[in-house]
């Protein structure tokens, strides 16, 4: 591809930051060689265009603070037009807007609604069905050209538009009307909102639509359940109702896709945060191994000439997306990212941990980068953030904690009634591992973490306070209470589903998980990274833990950055981590940010 690179001439981990990244591209159903995918070409992550035939890369998207990361971009079956969503400075609040494919003016979609969550989108040929989330529950609405929008659907849960069959007739959708946002339910409709299939696993029992068969009139519609415990394929037949368990013998949780004949199943497959492909033969019911590289494989699709593309990293090399024989299809053109250090892989009572560890002899100050999700997990990846912490001679743990995808149901299920404080329980295990063993510095230990990650180290700081000698809090949640009144109303319905209710249901449930009920017992400074507009751990939950905490005289900074869960600007992202290894580097003597 043509796109250019920055010259090399800082610090091994900001050229890190500045290479070039991309995304897994998406393609057009009817003209594949019309793609979309994200990038961090113009200086932040954007929405570009991909023409194969011409090997034209183009700049789709241009706003100050990004696009596209959250609610990922969509293109026309023609291929013709470029679907992004539009909000105001990362609140996620916002429209859809449609482009042409080789570019022009970006026309908003159904401006006569009112900005609104995102909650899915399926684009046909002339029309779409727009999923919005709001204060009232979710609605859908079919929309075309020269017509107003046309309500097909409305619940007060939580639901989500997923896909359209080939042939335009029916629509995918998830939904949690029984109550149970984190244990959807499949619903099949016609463009008017009537239901066509059903199919629910009962309570406690998730599933989740991928995709329709790509053979024009085929009813099957391939679906993710957990019925045994781990995420594995199951086909819908929307005409008859029934359904075909695709009995996998893998360890772990999978996902899949189609191959484009129906006749076969790509089936990725990840076990302790590294990722294989398989291909299934629905005729044979036997499963093949496809051959790649060691590491994770965060995405796959097989395309319409039945070639596989996947996105792959470990955690020495930066994402690449390979075709099957090996060829890399995309790739920035210039200086490639600088190499990291790879993982080392342990088991701690059960508890799958990653550690990254400098050349310097052991201990070392340790830093536990926590994930968010909480459903979703640390793998085997290149990792800008991780990598600059080594550099600066941290050992980073990472760790896959009850709550955490990726190890099955029983496992993700295990923080429910009692969140934070199981999760907690699980990083404590491995820090008492880690001391033991020699790895980490007790006096030289940080708890982090972005997101759930974030709200983890607050909790864990007040907690557990003699464990933690500095905590460093990215776009965290520092009063439970606040966060919930203010954020997302679709994390209000996973945070009833983790506790049992709201707020004034099981008050008792977030006392006991909310920072701010052990702020008292903080005794280490911590370092806040907060986005302005987080609709998902709204700032003004943080307000309200930064002032208890000036109340009881505890040490506190803060740093604020005016965009969401998360900057998409690659100069924004070195400022926070320059922020935050400075930070380390004043309380812990570490060495101070390289240039």
């Amino acid at each position: 591809m043509s796109l250019a690179s920055p010259v090399a001439t800082q610090a091994a981990w900001k050229r890190r930051y500045r290479a070039l990244r991309t995304g897994f591209p998406s393609w057009s159903r009817d003209d594949p060689d019309r793609l979309v995918y994200l990038s961090n070409a113009g200086g932040r992550f954007e929405v570009y265009a991909w023409d194969r035939r011409t090997g034209r890369h183009r700049q789709v998207t241009d706003r100050p603070e990004g696009t596209g990361y959250r609610v990922p971009s969509r293109i026309d079956p023609s291929g013709e037009g470029i679907w992004w969503f539009d909000d105001d400075k990362g609140n996620e609040l916002g429209r859809w807007r449609r482009e042409p494919f080789a570019g022009g003016v970006a026309r908003a979609i159904a401006g006569e609604l009112a900005p609104a969550y995102s909650a899915g989108l399926a684009v046909g040929s002339g029309f779409a069905v727009l999923g919005r989330s709001h204060d009232e529950g979710t609605t859908m609405y079919l929309l075309r050209d020269g017509e107003p929008p046309r309500l097909i659907y409305r619940n007060a849960q939580s639901a989500s538009v997923v896909a359209l069959s080939p042939d335009e007739r029916l629509l995918a959708i998830w939904h949690a009307e029984h109550g149970d946002s984190r244990n959807p339910a499949v619903r099949v409709l016609d463009l008017g909102g009537a239901t066509v299939a059903e199919l629910w696993d009962g309570p406690g029992k998730g599933l989740e639509p991928v995709r329709w068969s790509p053979v024009r009139g085929d009813p099957r519609l391939l679906l993710m359940h957990d019925r045994r415990g781990r995420q594995q394929p199951l086909i819908l037949d929307a005409s008859s109702g029934t359904s075909e368990d695709i009995v996998l013998d893998l360890a772990g949780d999978a996902f899949a896709d189609w191959y484009p004949d129906g006749q076969a199943l790509l089936i990725g497959h990840e076990r302790r945060g590294r990722g294989e492909l398989h291909r299934f033969d629905l005729r044979t019911r036997s499963l093949t191994r496809l051959d790649t590289a060691p590491g994770s494989i965060q995405a796959a699709r097989v395309r319409p000439d039945g070639e596989v593309w996947y996105q792959w990293s470990d955690a020495a090399t930066p994402t690449e997306i390979r075709s099957l024989g090996g060829d890399v299809v995309l790739r920035p053109a210039g200086e490639r990212a600088p190499a990291g250090v790879r993982y080392t892989d342990h088991d701690v009572d059960g508890i799958h941990v990653f550690v990254a560890e400098p050349a310097a002899s052991r201990p070392h100050p340790t830093i536990f980068i926590v994930h968010g999700g909480p459903e979703a997990h640390d793998q085997d990846l290149f990792s800008p953030a991780v990598q600059a912490w080594v550099d600066h001679g941290f050992a980073v743990a990472l760790v896959n904690y009850r709550g955490s995808s990726g190890y099955g149901k029983a496992w993700r299920d295990a923080i429910v009634g009692r969140v934070g404080l199981t999760e907690l329980e699980d990083l404590a295990r491995v820090h008492d591992w880690g001391v033991r063993g020699g790895l980490i510095d007790a006096k030289r230990t940080i708890l982090s973490g972005g997101s759930w990650g974030g709200y983890l180290t607050l909790l864990g700081l007040g907690v557990q306070p003699e464990r933690w000698s500095l905590g460093i809090a990215i776009v965290p949640v520092g009063d439970y209470i606040a966060a919930y009144e203010d954020s997302m109303e679709l994390l209000k319905k996973y945070d009833d589903a983790y506790h049992g209710g709201s707020p004034s249901e099981v008050p008792e449930s977030y006392r006991q998980s909310n920072p701010l009920t052990y702020a008292t017992h903080v005794n280490v400074p911590v370092l806040m990274v907060v986005g302005r507009n987080d609709p998902r751990c709204p700032s003004r939950s943080v307000d309200v833990y930064e002032a208890r905490l000036r109340e009881l005289g505890k040490p506190f900074e803060e740093y604020r950055y005016d965009a969401g869960h998360g900057s998409l600007v690659v100069e924004e992202q070195i400022r926070q981590i320059e922020r935050q290894l400075a930070f380390a580097a004043k309380h812990l003597g570490t060495t101070a940010p390289l240039a």
